[in-house]
């Protein structure tokens, strides 16, 4: 008998969009207004990534409609609730995405038995603390600026979310020379033409604050990050 039963009454999906290779991996997604198209193309990209890394996996993808910033002890209801409700596909396997993370996968061990991204304390490796995904997203950045004859030092670069993935990207580009001349949270864009210092940002960040209450650079609005020319 599942330890946890409350009935899953917030709209969820889950895509499998392939096994050819293994059980379908890929993070749940928490989100007010995520959609069951975002959870199909979300999981045909995890396909798209898994195979060419030679990895025994498949795509697949699960989304939550609610917002991630609920208080915590509801949260972890709705976690294990999901957990529960897909206890039988046993072709999926859960990891974190953006609205959940290392200790929401850790809810889901305990009630299922299967769960990628865990804590730390169970043996997981800590991917948010060391920026994984962030140092990927960076390298393919690096990659990708070989062929559009690009350099990545001395590049002026825009982050758009500056959470788990998006701080680090900062942190990683900024270390290869890149200048951040703009980042976008939920609150607002820190623009600053001459570079924002990334550390400090980071630091601020990690205290709780929003980038757009930063010191060092002018605040707008959080679309701007998407036209920042303008403003150079």
């Amino acid at each position: 008998m599942p330890r946890f039963s409350l009935v899953l009454s917030i709209p969820s999906n889950v895509v499998i969009d392939n096994v050819a290779c293994g059980p379908a991996i890929g993070g749940i997604r928490m989100a007010p207004d995520v959609t069951a198209e975002e959870a199909f193309r979300l999981a045909r990209a995890m396909t798209f990534k898994n195979a060419p890394a030679g990895l025994a996996h498949g795509g697949g993808k699960a989304v939550i409609v609610a917002d991630p910033k609920m208080p915590l002890s509801q949260k972890e209801q709705l976690i294990r609730a999901f957990a529960c409700a897909i206890r039988d596909l046993t072709e999926y396997i859960p990891g974190p995405d953006m609205g959940t993370d290392e200790r929401c996968m850790g809810w889901i061990k305990d009630e299922i038995g299967r769960a990628v991204g865990l804590p730390p304390a169970i043996s997981g490796i800590p991917l948010d603390e060391i920026g994984a995904t962030g140092f990927g997203l960076s390298h393919c950045i690096a990659v990708a600026a070989t062929f559009c004859e690009v350099e990545v030092k001395g590049a002026r670069v825009v982050v758009q979310g500056l959470g788990a993935v998006g701080k680090h990207a900062a942190r990683f580009l900024s270390a290869q020379g890149a200048v951040v001349i703009g980042v976008a949270d939920s609150q607002g864009t820190l623009f600053n033409s001459k570079g924002i210092d990334v550390v400090r940002l980071i630091a601020h960040k990690n205290a709780g604050r929003s980038a757009r209450d930063f010191a060092d650079g002018e605040k707008l609005t959080s679309d701007a990050a998407l036209d920042l020319d303008r403003y150079s």
